[in-house]
């Protein structure tokens, strides 16, 4: 069943990555796939299995991975249960994240020409395919090598044609700007959502330049501490702009939060993620959502983003 939209819905249905990967514009991202703690194997091999060929079956063409996840595991779930993959299918993934044991304590970030040339390719391997199509640096902060270094090392495995596309997870506005001067950049992640605008700059330098901008847990709500005055006026302000649109729309927070995105910039392509088969089918639908324009700036006004920008 393909993605449901409504004609009357006014954002575009898909978004371009770099010049030639189209892409519907609500994608899935595949980091619950994983053990506890991203760490190991999906519990349940062949239910994941089904939710990933639900999400495609369902209409998703952009799934979005990493080698951190798992790590290796998640790669190699989704070549076991989509390949060989359907034409307009992307899947990107990340390189540069290290992760020397289970605890979130033991993620590390190395830069080096040589671990990332072999990151790429043994992404490449699990993935089962010759080019990767979208290849981000999963974190700017590795020291070993300096962060122009490392973009270098990404232009020179495009160049090579072992990645299509480059893309940067977490990185400053300046950084992106520093990318952008060494070689193409196709996409950018951060966290913006409707609570939480961290990535708000870089949002902005994307739509400059033409990126497409993933942000990361997209449908996570702003937790307000309880037992002060504070934290309920927040949470009665919040409820007081959300409650009559979600019931306008006979809809969840969550699938307001992503027709917000949605509609918030053309360049944005969220990627929720989930392990349940209805949580997924509740996210899909929120593509159909059409915001009017007094409720996208209503519920942008929440959260004053130049305060939050990097």
């Amino acid at each position: 069943m393909p993605i449901p939209q409504h004609d009357a819905s006014p954002v575009a249905r898909t978004v371009t990555i770099g010049s030639d990967l189209v892409v519907n514009r609500l994608g899935y991202g595949a980091m619950r796939l994983t053990g506890s703690g991203q760490w190991g194997d999906f519990p349940d091999r062949e239910a994941g299995t089904a939710l990933l060929r639900r999400a495609v079956d369902a209409g998703v063409t952009f799934i979005d991975t990493a080698d951190a996840y798992g790590p290796h595991t998640n790669e190699t779930l989704i070549h076991d249960a989509l390949h060989p993959y359907p034409a307009d299918l992307v899947v990107a993934t990340k390189g540069g994240f290290i992760r020397g044991g289970p605890d979130y304590a033991d993620f590390g970030a190395v830069g080096n020409r040589e671990y990332l040339r072999q990151a790429a390719h043994l992404s490449a391997r699990r993935l089962g395919v010759e080019q990767i199509a979208l290849y981000y640096l999963h974190s700017p902060n590795a020291t070993d090598v300096p962060f122009a270094d490392q973009v270098a090392t990404l232009a020179e495995l495009r160049e090579q044609g072992v990645i299509r596309h480059i893309g940067l997870s977490n990185v400053s506005p300046e950084q992106f700007r520093e990318a952008t001067s060494i070689v193409d950049i196709a996409a950018v992640t951060a966290l913006y959502n409707l609570g939480d605008r961290t990535g708000a700059a870089l949002l902005a330098a994307a739509e400059e330049s033409g990126a497409v901008f993933s942000p990361w847990f997209p449908t996570s709500l702003p937790k307000f501490p309880t037992g002060s005055a504070d934290a309920s006026d927040d949470t009665a302000r919040f409820d007081a702009v959300l409650d009559p649109i979600r019931e306008k729309h006979n809809a969840t927070v969550p699938q307001i939060a992503l027709a917000w995105l949605l509609h918030r910039s053309p360049h944005i392509l969220p990627i929720p993620g989930t392990s349940s088969p209805a949580h997924l089918d509740e996210n899909l639908a929120a593509a159909a959502i059409g915001l009017s324009a007094e409720e996208v700036d209503a519920i942008t006004a929440l959260v004053p983003e130049a305060a939050q920008a990097p």
